[in-house]
């Protein structure tokens, strides 16, 4: 008998909860569900080789005199409307700290940017990402400040120190302490600052308010939504509270209403941790997340441009395979935050960390830490400009050669299984901002700045480096979006043409195509797994090719 829609979210509750749970968990649950289930929605498209996501913050691009979404919504369609599908805006919500995920009310927008209006006019032309901070919350949202009085149902929503709670394991991304006392005399868990305190989802009202949120998105007009820091959502005395089952359980019961609801909406989780347990979150592939974001990426390419060698790439990238029909990896190399170093634990060494770290100093960037349970420090990410981040001391280090190498390394974006998402700081070609990271002490910074719109403009055309970055990223793109054979579910096959080749094979019903990177600052020459048509240039070619240093080829093949 096959099992119902109402007996599916009963189950989930059930494995949430154990013991604790009460049948009005599930009449609570319903409730929420039907207030959304009668409005109508537009049909949301499979993802496919055509998705392309930008990252942006709603005020990346500005001008005087309009709302940053507006500004944003402009350039996007005068600039990049044949190459970007999908639009990641990082927190739109008012916010007090940490650049948008302190969020104080997850319903509004915040004022400086617009209105839901503008984030709705954006879904007309552009499939739009929201952020969901679902972990934590600003202690001036109006939810903190019911908690503080007392008020229902928010009695029970934050976390309260317990003597007999055994905390010795929990993961800690920062150096800030765990804990922090309120006006009210408690000390509550706060996992990244003072001014962000953690939900507590074991509250059942506490998660139909987050439902609440996650549906009010999709309702608005989402096409993907983001589960910022999700890993850390459920709290157990004497684990590491890190990827706890119920966790897991609470993402599926969610994948179940979206899945029900809103048809091929995309759920996204955010967790900055080492492979294995990033790659937990697709569940059985088709019950929790749809895509992951695929964080060994950005360490592993900067290791391979930095050595030359592909050896520790192509080895990761060989045990990637498809999941499902419906999950996928969600590919990028740089973000609002710095590059993450966990994911490459037990992939690169701590020397070879070690030596990005201080690669990453000698440009210009910054190193932040977090805390381990035995009270040692480990590099948590590297904060930099990722172009910036390319550079080695060893080449000579000319803005046409750093352009190339950005290229390089985006081509290898590009080719991978997955859907790939490219930073808007890397799309139009910026560098470290040492002004923003002066001004504030505040590591990520660094990469964090805002463009008025009406001189990246004249930059785009007259400053070479933007130019050529943009221009060829965008060249990529194009390419990339007319070949089913870089469709996110199309096979993967990763082909040897020694340690300074990046090279993998992608495979269509129609089409086979060979994307091979030189990831060396030399010349070489290889002999070509196929004959066929350099997609890049329309050159056809076979046999022995020299490839310039970083150059691209995309090879498809001939009789394909």
């Amino acid at each position: 008998m096959q099992t119902t829609f109402t007996e599916k979210i009963e189950e989930k509750l059930q494995l949430i909860y154990q013991e604790n749970y009460q049948p009005d968990y599930l009449e609570k649950m319903l409730h929420c569900i039907n207030a959304y289930k009668e409005i109508p929605q537009k049909a949301i498209a499979t993802i496919s080789e055509q998705n392309i996501y930008l990252i942006t913050y709603g005020d990346s691009f500005y001008e005087t005199g309009k709302a940053p979404l507006q500004t944003l919504h402009e350039f996007l369609i005068k600039e990049t409307s044949d190459v970007i599908t999908d639009v990641h805006l990082l927190p739109v919500f008012p916010y007090t700290s940490d650049d948008g995920f302190s969020v104080t009310d997850y319903t509004a927008i915040d004022s400086s940017l617009g209105d839901w209006k503008d984030v709705q006019n954006l879904s007309k032309d552009f499939r739009v990402m929201l952020d969901f901070v679902a972990n934590h919350i600003s202690k001036s949202s109006s939810w903190f400040q019911s908690y503080i009085k007392q008020e229902a149902p928010f009695t029970n929503f934050f976390i309260e120190k317990d003597v007999h709670f055994d905390y010795r394991n929990v993961v800690r991304p920062r150096t800030s302490p765990l804990f922090h006392q309120y006006e009210n005399g408690k000390e509550l868990w706060t996992t990244f600052s003072e001014d962000q305190l953690d939900l507590n989802v074991k509250e059942i009202d506490c998660l139909i308010a987050l439902t609440n949120v996650l549906l009010l998105y999709a309702e608005k007009g989402a096409t993907s939504i983001r589960l910022d820091a999700i890993g850390f959502l459920w709290k157990e005395s004497g684990t590491t509270c890190m990827h706890l089952k119920e966790t897991h359980e609470i993402i599926s019961l969610w994948r179940i209403l979206i899945d029900e609801l809103y048809p091929n909406l995309q759920i996204i989780t955010e967790t900055n941790v080492p492979h294995e347990e990033n790659i937990r979150y697709f569940g059985n592939g088709e019950n929790e997340a749809n895509m992951v974001y695929q964080f060994p990426l950005p360490p592993l390419v900067l290791h391979t441009m930095t050595t030359h060698n592909s050896n520790k790439l192509s080895k990761w990238a060989s045990s990637i395979s498809p999941i499902s029909d419906t999950a996928t990896y969600f590919n990028f190399l740089a973000s609002h935050d710095g590059i993450g170093m966990r994911p490459a634990t037990g992939i690169l060494s701590e020397a070879e960390i070690g030596f990005l770290v201080e690669k990453t100093k000698e440009n210009g960037g910054q190193v932040s830490y977090k805390d381990n349970p035995d009270g040692t420090q480990s590099v948590y990410e590297l904060n930099i400009n990722y172009s910036e981040a390319l550079k080695n001391k060893t080449e000579d280090i000319t803005e046409a050669l750093i352009t190339q190498k950005t290229v390089a390394a985006h081509a290898i974006l590009l080719m991978l299984q997955g859907v790939p998402a490219i930073y808007y700081h890397s799309l139009v070609g910026s560098k470290n901002d040492y002004n923003g990271l002066e001004s504030t002490g505040i590591n990520r910074r660094i990469n964090r700045e805002k463009l008025e719109i009406n001189q990246l403009y004249t930059e785009l055309k007259s400053n070479p480096y933007r130019n050529k970055i943009f221009s060829s990223l965008k060249k990529l793109i194009r390419i990339r979006r007319n070949h089913q054979a870089f469709s996110p579910f199309a096979k993967q096959e990763i082909v040897d043409l020694g340690a300074d080749i990046f090279a993998l094979k992608r495979e269509s019903s129609d089409e086979c195509i060979y994307g091979i990177v030189n990831v060396s600052c030399k010349k070489t020459t290889k002999q070509l797994p196929c004959a066929g048509k350099n997609l890049l240039n329309n050159q056809t070619i076979e046999g022995e090719i020299t490839l310039f240093p970083y150059e691209v080829i995309w090879l498809k093949e001939g009789h394909k």
